[in-house]
């Protein structure tokens, strides 16, 4: 037999949402009648601009991909007003994330992580030999950046930071994130994973600016969310050129593919699309709000496409309730948040159905 490094036995094994395949199978629906809401994906697609750009480059699908992704690169370039030599592509924020676990993270090594946040930062560190250092979120559900702070010691190498926070869709207070930043020693690699950051509700500061001061900040952003191309896998990570130059030596020479380009570039093109997105989402956000109250449910206000809300009944048994009834939906204890769920924010009809399933599943817990 041959046997896998220590790190990877190890290692548990990613948990993602249910797939709309999986539960076809499993309670008899058509693929196209499910409505998946588990795993944090645009409800809206994306822009019309994105087929009709993959159509008219279709002559060149039998070339390699350009390895610079250099037309997106100056698109980008141009958005956050930074030099193309502090950017990098990622099929998606999950090989990102990876690429900076290969190369700053070592055996022994402490990383600081909230808990709960993004599963794939354990994996990451585990992987490499790191020690994981979980630090609780606040009785408000928040990232406790006091905790993080408390934390630091001469070993800790990586701090990973998701802002707003999935799964609970809280943000830090600008202030707040300034003076974190600042305190965090300078030999400390904060990683700002914010895949959400387009859904935040109100005025924020530009995060990009942190990066920009700071040697030590890498800001990771996706395609996935508010642009709609989650199948696409394209993500891109934002830092000084020298953490750059080291994630690029071991990147795979070609990552992303040109359709996943030239989608990114045309979805970056059509900002009302874009604008209607975060204008719908929260207005179903409030829609959500409004129900949850009128039940009587706890809940925590998101900076997300989800939200997150708290039934005191077992997560497994309403997720399955959920998926009898053709929506999919995640339980909370996959979290180590019992009794809550997450649910993604989807159209108004879909979250019309939502809210009358979960009506019929506490009036049924109540009877009991």
């Amino acid at each position: 037999m041959v046997y896998a490094k220590e790190s990877v036995k190890n290692l548990p094994e990613y948990k993602p949402a249910r797939s709309i395949a999986e539960v076809s199978r499993k309670y008899g629906f058509p693929e196209k009648d499910l409505i998946k809401l588990a795993g944090n994906e645009n409800r809206w697609g994306c822009s019309p601009n994105v087929l009709k750009a993959i159509n008219d480059n279709n002559a060149f699908f039998s070339y390699y991909p350009d390895v610079n992704a250099t037309r997106l690169r100056e698109k980008l370039v141009e958005k956050h007003n930074v030099s193309g030599e502090n950017l990098i592509f990622g099929n998606g924020s999950f090989e990102l994330l990876t690429l900076i676990g290969e190369v700053y993270i070592g055996k022994g090594d402490e990383v600081i992580y909230t808990d709960p946040s993004f599963g794939w930062y354990l994996n990451v560190t585990l992987k490499n030999e790191g020690t994981v250092i979980k630090v609780p979120v606040t009785d408000r559900k928040g990232v406790d950046t006091k905790g993080i702070l408390a934390q630091i010691s001469d070993r800790t190498k990586v701090i990973w930071l998701c802002n707003p926070n999935n799964p609970t869709g809280t943000v830090i207070p600008p202030d707040e994130l300034i003076s974190f930043v600042d305190k965090v020693p300078k030999n400390v690699l904060i990683v700002l994973d914010e895949a959400y950051i387009d859904f935040i509700d109100g005025e924020y500061i530009d995060t990009v600016d942190l990066v920009k001061n700071h040697d030590n900040v890498i800001s990771l952003r996706t395609f996935s969310k508010t642009y709609g191309l989650a199948s696409f896998r394209i993500g891109y990570g934002i830092a000084s050129k020298d953490i750059i130059k080291n994630l690029l030596k071991v990147k795979l020479p070609i990552n992303i593919n040109y359709a996943a380009q030239i989608a990114a570039l045309a979805a970056m093109e059509d900002k009302e699309f874009f604008d209607n997105v975060i204008k719908s989402n929260r207005k179903e956000l409030k829609y959500y709000y409004k129900e949850f109250d009128s039940l009587g449910l706890k809940f925590v206000p998101s900076n997300g496409n989800f939200v997150l809300v708290y039934t005191g009944i077992d997560g497994e048994y309403v997720e399955n309730e959920f998926a009898k009834s053709g929506i999919i939906i995640r339980k909370g204890e996959e979290f180590g948040l019992d009794g809550w769920l997450r649910i993604s924010v989807g159209r108004s009809e879909e979250n019309i159905k939502v809210i009358d399933i979960l009506k019929k599943i506490l009036s049924e817990a109540e009877k009991k």
